[in-house]
């Protein structure tokens, strides 16, 4: 089962993809395990073991409360994905449960992906003067790959703020079994492309 369209996917294409989506599509027992720290995801050998490639990248992005709270607001409007070749609709809530796609276009069509918000996490610390924003999302039946993304926004204790993409994911589909080099590219260049994105976004 893969989700085309000939067309930029409509709202009503997307809630169509998400009704016949189904229940996530990877084991539970990894269920919110790309909220951990991506050294210890490196480190886990049953997670490559099972087929699972991690792609990680971090990125300072600028400086200030003022900067990670404009970054934190770009996540929840889902600006990271303004591109014009991978969106998601900007008014999806960012709640745990919320069904969403991400439609990418691929060639000729537009494929749609079915995820699901797997958890919510923010913290601040005032005393030190730090805080962290992000998300994480898990594959529906239906989505090409199997697996698990998160987005974050994070203001350190240097006062630096670094935009973060960590996934680990395999094939869940023959297209994507076939062209799993090429569809590793695209994540590494949706992930420069997201990045650009965001610095443009921060800087306007």
């Amino acid at each position: 089962m893969v989700f085309l369209s000939w067309t930029r996917p409509s709202p009503q294409e997307q809630k169509a993809c998400i009704l016949k989506s189904g229940a996530f599509n990877y084991d539970s027992k990894y269920r919110g395990d790309s909220a951990k720290a991506a050294s210890s995801l490196k480190e886990d050998e049953e997670l490559s073991k099972n087929g699972f490639a991690l792609n990680h990248t971090r990125v300072l992005v600028g400086s200030g409360l003022k900067t990670y709270e404009k970054g934190k607001n770009l996540l929840q409007t889902w600006r990271h994905f303004g591109l014009n070749w991978a969106f998601v609709d900007p008014k999806t809530p960012i709640q745990n449960g919320v069904k969403f796609c991400v439609c990418v276009k691929e060639f000729l069509p537009w494929v749609m992906m079915p995820l699901q918000v797997v958890y919510v996490n923010e913290n601040r610390n005032k005393k030190k003067a730090v805080a962290s924003f992000g998300f994480g999302s898990g594959t529906l039946q239906g989505h090409l790959l199997a697996g698990e993304e998160r987005f974050s926004i994070e203001l350190d204790e240097n006062n630096q703020v670094w935009y973060e993409i960590l996934s680990f994911s395999k094939p869940a589909h023959l297209l994507s079994l076939v062209g799993y080099p090429y569809v590793q590219l695209r994540q590494k260049y949706f992930a420069h492309q997201s990045s650009v994105a965001i610095k443009k976004h921060l800087s306007a």
